[in-house]
C-alpha cells in the first residue's frame, strides 16, 4: 500500500525538465571531451604557439588543475546561485573561454584561457549528476544515470579521435571552436527551461574563505605534482618536494577546518554515510581504470604499432560501441538484481577485459585488441549505474549537490593519480625490462649473434656505410620495443588486480531499494 502512496506523490516530470536535463548532458559532454581532445594534437598546437615539448604539456595540465579545484565547490555554488544560474554561468564561461583558446597568440595566453575553461566548465559535471537525484523519481534515475554514464565514459574515448580528425582536416583552432555553437544553445535552453530551485543569497554572508583557499591550495598543488612529477624526476626536484609538503599540510588543515566550521564550503560529514564513503572509493578506482587505459592504449598503438590518430580511433571505437550496447543490458538488469551484485559483476568483467589485454606482443593486431576492449565496454555501464545509485541514492536531496561534487572529484583524482603512477612505471619498468633483456643478448648468446650477423649482411647489401653499427642500432630498437610491450602488459595486469581487490569492500555497502529512495526524496 505504501508503494501506491509513493507513486501517487511522485512529482511529474515536465517537458521543460526533459529539455533542460538533456541540454545539461550536452554541456557535460563538452566539458569531459575537452580534457582529452587536445591529446592527439599537442604537436600541432606546439608549433602554432612556438612552445617547447615540455611547455606544451601545460595545455592539458592547466585545464585539469582548474577543473579539479572547482568540482568540490560546485555543491555550495549551486545552493547559493541555484542550479540554473550556476550552470548557465559555467556553460557560458566555458564557451567564451573556448573561443578565446582558439585565438590564443602564445603559450601563456593559451594556459590562462585553458585555466578559465576548466574552472568555468568544471561545475557542469557534478551539477548534472545532482539533478538526476533531485529532479527525477527513483524509477527513472537508473536510466538517467546510464545517459550520463555513457557521456562521461565515451567522451574521453572520442576526444583524441575527434581532435586528430579536426586537426588533420582543418586546424587545431577547431578543437575549441566546435564548442561555441553547442555552448550557446545549451546556455539558452537551460536558462529557458530548467528553473528547478531558488538561490539562497543568505549563504553569501557566511562564505568560508579559509576553506576555499585551503581546497584550492591542496587540490591545485596536488594536480600539479601528479602532472609534472614524472617530467621533473619526482622528489629529485625541490619544487615537487615543496609542493608535496604543501599538499599534505593544506590537506590536513582543510579537513580539520571544514569539520569544525559551522558553515563549511564542502560538507565532509557526508562520508559518515557508509554507502557514500565506499562508493567514492569505487569512483576513485573506476577513474583509475577509465582514464589510465584510455591514456595507455593510444601510446602503445602509436609507439609499438606506429599507428596514426585516425587508425588508433578505429581501435578505440570498439569500447564506445560496446558501451552503447551495454546500456540496453544495464537498464533492465538494474531492476532485477541487487545493485551490489551488479557492481561486483561489472568490476569483475572490467578486470577480466584488462587481464585479456595483458598478453600483447609486438605482432598483436586489431583482433587482439577487439575482444578485450569489447569486454571492457560491456562492463562499463555495469560499473557506472550501481556506483551512482549506491553512492547518492540514499542521501537527502539537500545533501546531493555537495555529495555529487565530492563523488565526481574522486573519479577525477583516481584518473590523475592513475596517470601519474602509470607514467612513472612506464619509464622505470621499461628501463628494468630493457636491462634484463640486454643481459641475455651478449657475445656468448649464439642466437643473438646469428641474428645480428644476418641483419648485418642484409644492411651490407643495402650498401650502408657502416652496416654493423646500423644492425646494432636496429637490434637495440627491437629490444626497447619488446621492453615496452612487457611494460604495457605489466600495467594492464596491475590495473586488473586493483579492480579485483576492490571487490573486497563491496559487502560493506548497504542494499538500496526504490521505496526507501522515494521516501527519502519525498521528505
Amino acid at each position: 500500500m505504501s508503494a501506491i502512496t509513493l507513486n501517487t506523490e511522485e512529482k511529474p516530470i515536465s517537458r521543460a525538465h526533459w529539455i533542460g536535463f538533456f541540454s545539461m548532458a550536452v554541456g557535460v559532454f563538452m566539458a569531459v571531451l575537452d580534457i582529452q581532445i587536445v591529446a592527439s594534437s599537442l604537436s600541432e598546437i606546439q608549433a602554432g604557439l612556438s612552445a617547447t615539448q615540455d611547455e606544451i604539456a601545460w595545455v592539458q595540465t592547466s585545464y585539469l588543475v582548474a577543473e579539479v579545484i572547482i568540482i568540490p565547490l560546485s555543491g555550495w555554488l549551486g545552493r547559493v546561485f541555484s542550479t540554473r544560474y550556476i550552470y548557465v554561468l559555467s556553460a557560458g564561461g566555458f564557451t567564451l573561454a573556448s573561443l578565446a583558446c582558439a585565438f590564443a597568440w602564445n603559450l601563456p595566453s593559451m594556459v590562462v584561457f585553458r585555466c578559465l575553461q576548466g574552472f568555468l566548465g568544471g561545475a557542469m559535471i557534478p551539477m548534472a549528476f545532482a539533478v538526476i537525484y533531485t529532479v527525477f523519481p527513483p524509477r527513472l534515475q537508473s536510466t538517467m544515470t546510464i545517459v550520463m554514464g555513457l557521456i562521461v565514459t565515451m567522451a574521453p574515448t572520442v576526444g583524441p579521435v575527434l581532435g586528430g580528425y579536426l586537426t588533420e582536416t582543418y586546424s587545431w583552432e577547431f578543437l575549441f571552436l566546435i564548442n561555441v555553437i553547442p555552448g550557446a544553445v545549451v546556455c539558452t535552453l537551460v536558462w529557458r527551461f530548467f528553473d528547478i530551485d531558488q538561490p539562497d543569497w543568505s549563504l553569501l554572508k557566511k562564505i568560508d574563505f579559509v576553506g576555499i583557499g585551503l581546497i584550492a591550495l591542496c587540490l591545485g598543488c596536488m594536480q600539479f605534482v601528479l602532472e609534472e612529477g614524472v617530467r621533473n624526476q619526482w622528489f629529485e626536484s625541490d619544487l615537487i618536494l615543496a609542493l608535496t609538503c604543501m599538499v599534505v599540510l593544506s590537506g590536513v588543515a582543510m579537513v580539520i577546518w571544514e569539520l569544525k566550521h559551522p558553515h563549511p564550503i564542502i560538507d565532509l560529514y557526508a562520508f559518515r554515510n557508509i554507502n557514500f564513503a565506499v562508493g567514492c572509493g569505487y569512483s576513485f578506482v573506476l577513474g583509475v581504470g577509465l582514464y589510465t587505459i584510455i591514456y595507455l592504449t593510444p601510446i602503445y598503438l602509436a609507439s609499438v604499432k606506429g599507428l596514426n590518430s585516425l587508425q588508433i580511433g578505429h581501435y578505440l571505437m570498439v569500447v564506445g560501441l560496446f558501451q552503447l550496447l551495454s546500456a540496453f543490458v544495464a537498464g533492465p538488469l538494474e531492476k532485477k538484481i541487487d545493485l551490489r551484485l551488479m557492481l561486483a559483476i561489472g568490476f569483475g568483467i572490467f578486470a577480466l577485459g584488462l587481464w585479456m589485454n595483458s598478453n600483447l606482443t609486438s605482432e598483436s593486431g586489431y583482433w587482439d585488441f577487439f575482444w578485450p576492449q569489447a569486454v571492457r565496454g560491456m562492463a562499463l555501464m555495469l560499473c557506472f549505474v550501481p556506483i551512482n545509485t549506491l553512492t547518492l541514492g540514499l542521501l537527502p536531496p539537500e545533501e546531493i549537490k555537495n555529495a555529487s561534487g565530492l563523488y565526481n572529484l574522486m573519479r577525477n583524482l583516481g584518473g590523475a593519480i592513475g596517470l601519474a603512477v602509470a607514467n612513472t612505471l612506464l619509464v622505470y619498468l621499461s628501463k628494468a625490462h630493457y636491462s634484463s633483456l640486454r643481459e641475455s643478448i651478449s657475445a656468448t648468446n649464439y642466437q643473438a649473434q646469428e641474428f645480428l650477423e644476418g641483419l648485418t649482411d642484409i644492411l651490407r647489401q643495402a650498401q650502408l656505410p657502416d652496416p654493423q653499427l646500423a644492425a646494432l642500432k636496429q637490434l637495440t630498437g627491437l629490444v626497447w620495443r619488446e621492453a615496452e610491450v612487457m611494460t604495457f602488459n605489466n600495467l594492464f595486469q596491475g590495473i586488473a588486480l586493483i579492480f579485483f581487490i576492490s571487490l573486497v569492500v563491496a559487502p560493506f555497502l548497504r542494499k538500496v531499494d526504490k521505496q526507501k529512495m522515494a521516501a527519502i526524496q519525498l521528505e
